[in-house]
């Protein structure tokens, strides 16, 4: 399973460069590290692979919008179930609020 995210900072219109994106899977008792990396500057990361079970991608949104950020992080949480498929999971943030969904 290839998966990929894209952040997009809605309050000025542009891809959110730098932020650091952990992705992480659940092991039926916790969340175990898969990959660490920093959305390029187009706002995406590319090419990580992982198999089916539940995982999230935890945003650090406060250490892009600074120390007073509303939300330090972002946590999105989702089922992969078709390993063969691809998963595009873009979050849109904004200083009080994100929003996250299925993407292509």
């Amino acid at each position: 399973m290839s998966l990929s995210t894209h952040v997009l900072d809605a309050a000025r219109g542009r891809p959110a460069a730098g932020v650091v994106v952990r992705l992480e899977r659940h092991d039926g008792q916790g969340w175990d590290l898969l990959a660490e990396a920093r959305t390029d500057d187009d706002g995406r990361i590319r090419g990580w692979r992982t198999g089916p079970g539940t995982h999230r991608l935890v945003f650090d949104t406060g250490g892009y919008l600074g120390p007073d950020a509303f939300y330090p992080e972002a946590v999105v949480t989702f089922r992969v179930g078709d390993p063969d498929e691809h998963y595009h999971v873009p979050l849109l943030l904004s200083p009080f609020a994100f929003s996250t969904y299925r993407g292509s």
